[in-house]
């Protein structure tokens, strides 16, 4: 596997499951979008200048409530830092920015979908599947393009 395409399927993976917790965060704190996604830059500004400066040698956070956490680990790390961080190596790394951004964000709904459906508070429908189903085809699709133009 090229490690673009593994860049691209995490940041799709970390922008889909984090997106899912924040979005409950938001809905139960009843947070405005504006401040929400404030915070989500604020913990992601964090985490990557705890990385990326070494004489910081932690950053301590401290929830208040289990959906301050979602908040916090689902947008903050999960697709803020980790989804962030993935998208741009994948696109340092990749050949073509089309395949590399439609596997990302092809994978985020998927991934927050599929959460759900563990988590046991996502609602699929037939259309659902079959659209889903296509954005997994689609990926596939995108992938054979790439091995035919070699």
């Amino acid at each position: 596997m090229r490690s673009y395409l593994l860049y691209a399927i995490m940041a799709g993976v970390a922008w889909g499951v984090g997106g899912y917790f924040e979005k409950i965060g938001l809905h139960e704190m009843r947070i405005p979008p504006i401040a929400g996604i404030t915070m989500r830059t604020l913990v992601a500004l964090v985490i990557l200048a705890a990385v990326s400066i070494p004489a910081w040698r932690s950053v301590s956070i401290q929830a208040h409530s289990r959906y301050l956490i979602m908040i916090i680990l689902g947008g903050g790390l999960l697709a803020g830092s980790l989804g962030m961080w993935s998208f741009y190596s994948a696109l340092a790394r990749s050949e073509n920015l089309g395949i590399t951004l439609a596997t990302a964000f092809a994978l985020a709904p998927l991934a927050g979908t599929v959460t759900g459906i563990l988590r046991k508070d996502q609602q699929v429908d037939v259309r659902i599947g079959i659209g889903l189903a296509a954005v997994v085809l689609g990926i596939v699709l995108l992938q054979l393009s790439q091995v035919h133009q070699k």
